[in-house]
């Protein structure tokens, strides 16, 4: 018997879902007198369900069945006490252009908030619903007056944002935030509609002297974290620097925040003010650990930004006299033997440093993460076989972690290298789903252009050619590299390789600030390349390249434009449209 009443329940449910959609489905296409005979018959079964009843009442409103309307809401007002049904029966009366009476059930419904503040969940919810926002926000207003532990600010916010009365908005958001931080991010979202990068943009002003005014009034170390915020998006990172800094000054728990800052500034290649952050840290920190990391990333911006490696090299010598060459410094030693390869090419000193690494008591995360930058050094010496195999020990000890991953793409890298593109393909096929978007990225970029290029030539000359080039480029020997893809591009000219390759050798002349190379590769793209995958990156690049060193942003702003009109899908297309936006000079609201 339980088991047929089970049965016939789940069945009953399924049957009134299955009418729930159709009904819906019926409202959105226009097909209302279907969703009206849909509504009816789902409200004849619940009469007490309200969602019903109001697509019901809103079914007869579309088909301009107003009488009809009113008669089910004034039965149902005579039934129950739901003082939100009074914006209904308001807002029916007012498509009958009887505004007096639309008013008077509108202000009848404000009324009960004066008995009972909590109806203006409902009540304010119906007005915002029909878009009576003056009406909302009276009743939210109203409410939170009548009872001070309500909080509209969210609602209020919303509306105000709607309404483009920006100032208010920023300030009901603060006042829901101070009373519930556990919602910061999502109105950190909520403000990155309407502020830019551009700091005087009048929005960002106003959130600004909104945050300072609140610091005066009321100190409150929320408020310096989103004054510090806001400067991070304007890419203000010396004025960001001080606020964390008076964040830290006053609850010194941890460096994690400006440590992180360090490394947006750094990403953004703002290297000045992120130098200026390291040392701080280094300065400041009490965890020699801690130090040693800062440190660490100093010296990382000076292999990006000094040729001096005799320089550098002595820098690392004086931190391993300071702090020893043991387990708490193995980061530097990994850090040293990179440089010590890949910019020093010494290549063998780099191999011996990382062998004595090993004889530490390391874990297998650490063993893990000496053999990669060892078999990096392999691939740089183009002792393949050798690489694979550390690459292959990283894969079985430390399975399904990211540096496994990782491990298995350069793999499958090592093998492109080699020229062994079937390997490489199968191997690339698998990261694609990897957990790590930033692997799954590059092993769907490079499988595409195997797969791309692989059966044009049987003997594959073009894509050994343009492997060889990136093997170079990996080698930071730049220059050979650019000479390569000079040949594949003269070599193999009409091939599809050649937007491929007019693209890698566009992003090394940008490593050497060869700009207008760089620009002239990518509007060869552009023209010639206009159907193909790499159209879209390379719009945005020419973007970028006008915007941010060529000081042409006229021109930036056109090219991100073709991003957005022409390329919905890409990657890009939410920077583009930032980024547009703001050479455009919006008002973001």
């Amino acid at each position: 018997m339980r088991l047929l009443f089970i049965i016939s329940f789940l069945i009953t449910t399924s049957l009134f879902s299955q009418e729930d959609l159709l009904a819906k489905e019926y409202f959105k296409n226009g097909e209302f007198e279907k969703a009206l005979a849909t509504y009816q018959a789902l409200y004849n079964k619940t009469p007490n369900n309200n969602t019903y009843f109001i697509a019901l009442i809103k079914s007869h409103q579309q088909l301009e069945q107003y009488d009809e309307a009113e008669s089910l809401l004034q039965k149902q007002i005579s039934r129950i006490t739901y003082p939100a049904l009074y914006v209904e029966l308001g807002y029916n009366f007012q498509l009958k252009n009887n505004l007096e009476q639309a008013n008077v059930n509108y202000d009848k419904a404000i009324s009960f908030v004066d008995t009972n503040p909590n109806y203006a969940f409902s009540v304010g919810k119906y007005f915002e619903d029909r878009s009576l926002l003056e009406r909302a926000v009276t009743t939210y207003e109203k409410a939170m007056e009548l009872k001070a532990d309500l909080n509209f600010n969210s609602q209020l916010a919303r509306i105000y944002g709607e309404q483009g009365n920006i100032e208010k908005m920023f300030e009901s958001y603060l006042n829901f935030m101070e009373f519930n931080d556990t919602y910061v991010n999502r109105i950190k979202q909520a403000f990155n509609q309407f502020i830019s990068e551009d700091s005087e943009n009048g929005n960002n002003l106003i959130l600004k002297k909104i945050l300072l005014k609140k610091i005066q009034q009321k100190p409150d170390l929320l408020w310096n974290e989103l004054l510090s915020w806001l400067f991070i998006q304007q890419k203000d990172y010396k004025k960001a620097f001080t606020q964390e800094k008076a964040i830290f000054n006053r609850k010194p728990e941890s460096l994690d925040r400006i440590n992180e800052l360090a490394f947006i500034a750094e990403n953004d290649q703002e290297y000045e003010i992120a130098k200026t952050i390291f040392t701080y840290i280094t300065e400041t920190a009490q965890d020699p650990e801690i130090q040693i990391e800062a440190y660490n990333n100093l010296l990382q911006i000076e292999v990006e930004t000094n040729e001096d490696t005799n320089t550098i090299d002595k820098s690392y010598q004086e931190l391993f006299e300071t702090y020893g060459r043991s387990l708490r410094t193995l980061s530097l030693q990994i850090s040293y033997a990179h440089f010590l390869a890949f910019y020093k090419h010494e290549t063998a000193n780099a191999s011996k440093l990382l062998k004595k690494c090993l004889d530490l008591p390391l874990t297998d995360l650490q063993e893990g993460k000496v053999k990669l930058e060892l078999a990096d050094i392999l691939v740089f010496e183009e002792k393949f076989n050798e690489a694979l195999i550390y690459y292959s020990q990283i894969q079985r000890n430390l399975k399904n972690s990211t540096i496994s991953q990782e491990a298995r793409f350069k793999v499958a890298r090592t093998s492109y290298f080699k020229g062994d593109f079937n390997w490489a393909e199968s191997q690339l096929k698998v990261l694609k789903s990897s957990t790590s978007q930033l692997i799954a990225n590059d092993a769907l970029d490079l499988m595409l252009l195997i797969t791309d290029n692989k059966f044009e030539d049987s003997t594959q000359t073009a894509l050994k050619l343009y492997a060889k080039a990136d093997l170079l480029a990996f080698q930071n020997r730049t220059d050979e590299a650019i000479t390569i893809l000079d040949k594949v591009l003269i070599e193999h000219k009409g091939k599809t390789i050649e937007d491929q390759a007019l693209y890698k050798q566009a992003k090394l002349f940008e490593e050497k600030k060869e700009f207008e190379k760089a620009e002239a590769n990518y509007l060869n793209i552009i023209t010639n390349y206009k159907e193909d995958l790499l159209a879209d990156d390379a719009y945005f690049a020419l973007a970028e390249l006008y915007e941010k060193q060529l000081q042409q942003p006229e021109k930036a702003k056109e090219y991100y434009e073709q991003v957005l009109f022409n390329y919905e899908d890409s990657i890009y297309f939410v920077e583009a449209r930032k980024k547009y936006r703001m050479l455009r000079g919006d008002a973001i609201n």
